[in-house]
């Protein structure tokens, strides 16, 4: 279950890094901020994920 979390964790950043970046590229702020979004997202889950690895080993 850990290593499908962290996956999604990995790809919502990834799709958030590509949204914000061509939100940027034609100047769709919307997108940007979804991107954002998307990428906090995944850096939450993978936070979530260090801490419950952290209290296993």
């Amino acid at each position: 279950m850990a290593g499908t979390e962290k996956s999604k964790a990995k790809t919502e950043q990834t799709k958030g890094k590509a949204k914000e970046a061509v939100g940027r590229a034609v100047g769709n702020e919307r997108l940007t901020a979804e991107g954002r979004a998307e990428q906090s997202k995944g850096d939450a889950r993978q936070a979530k994920e260090k801490t419950k690895d952290a209290f296993r080993h």
